[in-house]
């Protein structure tokens, strides 16, 4: 692929030379070709120019994943507008609050979405249009209603002949222009407006296009994480599309069978990840399997195993559609005996790190080059520090700078200057190592830090990993109550009532794995205290458990 110096080029290059391949597809559902999203994208150009709408306004997107939401963000980005994604799932008053702290003059919204909105409460808005169509839902421009009704007309005048690649045209961009606005929260309290530029969005294309060459023209992909997060929106989205991929979109709430019929049907050479989903498979189909008597016997047959362990990658490969060239996991760390296990059968695995700050790539490393409990090295363009004594070896914050690195936060210099300082370096808020070969290990958050009675650093996050192997432990997390540490654990009660396990003898299981737990860490981060919860722990998008709801010192 011949270097590009914007990221609006490689858009447009992508439908020049894709003219003719499948480019969007809801799973089940509409399908578009590269020259289809390249007519859709100059209506919208036409509906922009002809309200008014300027370089550099906000339009915000709020719906699920789809061909359409693809569309709408390629048409802000490329007529040089800012997009500001609002996740799908916020409750309105945060959609409202969103949408009015962001200044977005139009909003692009799901129909049912839109049903629980006031538009009362929407206060710069000129215009609402409804994402699977783009027709209007509500205006307070005349040009705008007028536009929308002929822009067929206006399309059909501009082009009497019929639309050919030569008629398609992007804004051209510059590095430090903002092009998106993308929010951390959708609480009223905790929301900060991350401004990435075009620039970032530049540079996190640039290294997978550079870093990621197995995926060529016509390639299918499942898109299954939220498009609204920078993960979903650069890795699943902007990157397959500059490649000329064929993107498949989950569009409701993916549950694992619909999943898998993906995987079955497009074949994916690259799957992009949470943790959750392949630990679940692991934990759930093959562990199991493995502490069968008489597996646990044949693993420690000379050649057998090695048999068996690549009859279970097979297995696995074939789950993801049998094409499966590498995975990468990010937005949380994977757990060690499944991280141990996936090395152990060689399955083409990596661990990325990243931030929405930083559009989002810190650090990434082909499957081949991975290492041990590493998320990868820092990528090109960007630079890491550990602020502590000795960062190959004692833990500290990390510091990133870089072409990657946010312009700030939107109508906040406070929390800005917080986090970048003078130099331009951003606090990540994340504790680790970094090696001599630019391999990051992380610790844990620096906010989830628990201080130890004599000022030892403990990372809750290293002892859940220990807890989250045993018995009957579905997930928990580790916090500081009262001064104490106390384990909130969630058990696998589906698991349990098959095994005719009541809730005493739960109970009983878990003050066992405490005090197994505890013989295993040092003393000044043993468990005090458990409690067990009746239901899962509330998640972000990415599958991460909101910690701060559950944490009380």
């Amino acid at each position: 692929m011949k270097l590009k110096t914007t990221i609006n080029e490689y858009i447009l290059q992508a439908m020049i030379d894709n003219w003719e391949l499948p480019a969007l597809t809801d799973f089940n559902g509409v399908s578009y070709q590269y020259k289809d999203v390249a007519r859709k994208i100059t209506k919208l150009h036409l509906l922009f120019e002809s309200c008014g709408i300027k370089r550099g306004d906000k339009i915000a997107l709020c719906g699920r994943n789809s061909a359409q939401w693809a569309v709408a963000f390629f048409g802000i980005i490329t007529y040089g507008a800012v997009a500001v994604p609002i996740l799908n799932e916020f409750k309105p008053d945060n959609i409202h609050h969103l949408v009015n702290h962001s200044d977005a003059r139009l909003l692009f919204v799901d129909g049912m979405i839109w049903e629980n909105l006031d538009v009362a409460s929407l206060d710069a808005v000129e215009g609402v249009l409804e994402l699977q169509d783009y027709s209007l839902l509500h205006s307070r421009s005349g040009s705008l209603t007028d536009a929308r009704a002929h822009l067929n007309e206006y399309f059909g005048r501009k082009f009497p002949e019929r639309f050919r690649p030569s008629d398609v045209k992007v804004y051209v961009d510059e590095p430090y222009q903002l092009a998106l606005i993308n929010y951390t929260s959708g609480s009223t309290g905790f929301s900060k407006g991350v401004m990435l530029s075009y620039g970032n969005l530049w540079s996190n294309l640039q290294f997978t296009i550079d870093d990621l060459k197995f995926l060529l023209p016509g390639d299918g992909t499942v898109c299954m994480l939220p498009l609204a997060h920078m993960y979903g929106l650069l890795v699943e989205l902007i990157h397959p599309f500059a490649k000329g991929c064929h993107i498949h979109f989950l569009t409701r709430v993916p549950s694992p069978r619909v999943i898998m019929d993906a995987f079955a049907q497009v074949r994916p050479k690259l799957i992009v990840a949470v943790p959750l989903i392949i630990e679940k498979i692991i934990k759930t189909k093959v562990f199991p399997l493995l502490d069968k008597p008489l597996m646990k016997i044949l693993m420690h047959v000379p050649f057998v195993d090695e048999h068996l362990l690549s009859k279970i990658k097979q297995q696995l490969t074939a789950t993801f559609g049998g094409r499966l060239e590498e995975m990468i996991i990010g937005g949380a760390g994977l757990n060690k005996d499944v991280e141990e296990f996936l090395r152990k059968i060689d399955f083409p695995f990596t661990v990325g790190y990243g931030m929405t700050e930083c559009a989002p790539l810190i650090s990434y490393a082909p499957w081949r080059e991975a290492r041990r409990g590493s998320c990868g090295r820092v990528v090109t363009r960007m630079e890491a520090k550990v602020d502590s004594t000795d960062g190959t070896s004692v833990p500290g914050v990390i510091w990133v700078k870089g072409d990657n690195v946010m312009l700030g936060y939107y109508k906040n210099k406070e929390a800005t200057d917080a986090v970048i300082d003078k130099d331009g370096w951003l606090c990540t808020g994340d504790i680790g190592v970094i090696d001599s070969d630019s391999y990051i290990y992380l610790r844990g958050r620096d906010k989830n830090m628990i201080l130890g009675p004599s000022g030892q650093n403990i990372y809750p996050e290293e002892i859940e990993q220990v807890l989250n192997n045993m018995p009957y432990v579905s997930e928990s997390i580790v916090v500081s109550d009262g001064g104490k540490i106390t384990a909130l654990i969630y058990p696998d009660y589906e698991l349990a009532s098959k095994s005719g396990i009541d809730i005493d003898g739960i109970e009983k299981i878990m003050a066992d794995n405490i005090a197994a737990l505890n013989k295993e860490i040092p003393q000044y981060s043993r468990i005090a205290r458990h409690k067990l919860m009746s239901e899962e722990f509330e998640k972000t998008p990415k599958r991460s458990i909101k910690r701060y709801l559950y944490q009380h010192d």
